[in-house]
């Protein structure tokens, strides 16, 4: 009976990747700082998994891991790393080299909806961000149609029509043209967000507060969004 105390279960995550494509460590310090700055809330203490297959310059791992610690992320594991001397000291610091066939990668990463950096050397599209496990739907959301997730994320990586609904217990990521309604934290979370590449929505809601599209501010209309609950209020700030 003890034994049974204790079970085994398997689980997949979707987890941000970074991508370091030829870039020089400078300016990877500077564009990462600049985003976990832009928006420390979405950032901070977010697992990540560093994909480093195509550099080809002399890379010093110990100052990458201690800058993406001192930003307050949290390194999960590494992934296309080639050099076998380099998987010794990344080994000895204690952070795990993964293949890709350890990770189970979502259809979102084959997403371009949202790559406002995709000419930059690193991959931070937001549609690869994932707290915890979330509903993931790629296909358009039309009119009439009414998406329900009440315990988890709900993601969605294509655009919502006009008089479509999302509703969901936690938060809500739209990497497309964002209409229709959409419901975050229904249960009543204040700290549940929605975010959108495109803001267009008839109205936005988290734990029971909302804005209708006519009392959105008209310099957000079809902008990158975050939109979350501030002193009992929405708030809307630019993602860009």
């Amino acid at each position: 009976m003890e034994n049974q105390r204790v079970t085994f279960k398997k689980k997949n995550f979707t987890i941000l990747v970074i991508y370091l494509n030829k870039i020089k460590f400078n300016y990877f310090k500077k564009f990462l700082y600049q985003k976990v700055q832009e928006s420390p809330s979405f950032f901070k203490n977010i697992p990540i998994i560093l994909n480093i297959e195509s550099l080809f310059y002399s890379f010093d791992w110990i100052r990458v891991q201690d800058f993406i610690l001192s930003i307050g992320l949290f390194l999960f594991g590494i992934i296309g790393c080639k050099d076998k001397n380099l998987k010794k000291i990344i080994f000895k610091t204690g952070i795990p080299i993964l293949s890709e066939s350890t990770i189970v990668m979502s259809r979102m990463y084959q997403n371009n909806t949202y790559n406002a950096y995709k000419k930059k050397s690193i991959d931070l599209s937001l549609s690869n961000l994932l707290s915890y496990k979330s509903d993931i739907i790629d296909y358009i959301i039309r009119s009439g149609q009414k998406i329900y997730s009440p315990n988890h994320d709900l993601i969605i990586t294509n655009n919502v029509s006009s008089g479509a609904e999302l509703i969901s217990g936690g938060n809500v990521h739209i990497y497309g043209i964002m209409r229709g309604r959409v419901l975050a934290g229904v249960h009543g979370d204040m700290t549940k967000r929605i975010f959108c590449t495109s803001l267009f929505a008839e109205l936005i809601a988290i734990a029971g507060k909302y804005l209708t599209i006519e009392q959105i501010p008209i310099k957000f209309l079809g902008q990158s969004v975050e939109i979350s609950l501030v002193n009992n209020t929405l708030f809307i700030k630019d993602l860009k």
